[in-house]
């Protein structure tokens, strides 16, 4: 899936990791500070990094599921199933952050935070691995694409 030639998954991904190392950041700084306005920052930053990345997600699985180059690297199904935790995290994380955006930072907040940006870490290592490794969602001049 693309449009003028730029791969729709490798450009959405970009949303989803910002967003959830922002979740991060904020979480660290309401720490800090104790001003509440990182908190709101926080839950919304969380609502953001789960949204787009289950945008990003479905452009993904569309391309895991109608490319055989992509579907039969074992590479895109860990970087699949890795990316399905992180957004069952990233979810948790918003989700836990609705009804009290204070008092859900310490310690849920901001441990969910940590392993959500640890898992995008890993995720993204995957997902790297493919365009990088295997040069999927990548044109080179003079080769046609199966």
């Amino acid at each position: 899936m693309a449009i003028a030639g730029h791969p729709l998954h490798a450009m959405l991904v970009a949303f989803p990791i910002a967003l959830t190392m922002c979740v991060l950041g904020a979480d660290l700084i309401y720490w800090w500070t104790a001003d509440v306005f990182w908190t709101r920052v926080a839950g919304w930053a969380a609502f953001g990094a789960f949204l787009m990345g289950v945008i990003a997600g479905v452009t993904g699985t569309v391309e895991l599921l109608i490319v055989p180059a992509i579907r039969n690297r074992s590479a895109s199904w860990t970087h699949f199933i890795l990316a399905v935790m992180l957004l069952s995290i990233l979810a948790a994380n918003w989700l836990l952050r609705i009804g009290d955006p204070e008092g859900a930072v310490l310690p849920w907040g901001l441990l969910l935070s940590l392993v959500a940006a640890g898992m995008t870490g890993i995720t993204g290592w995957h997902g790297g691995k493919l365009v990088f490794d295997y040069q999927i969602g990548v044109r080179i001049p003079g080769k046609s694409r199966p």
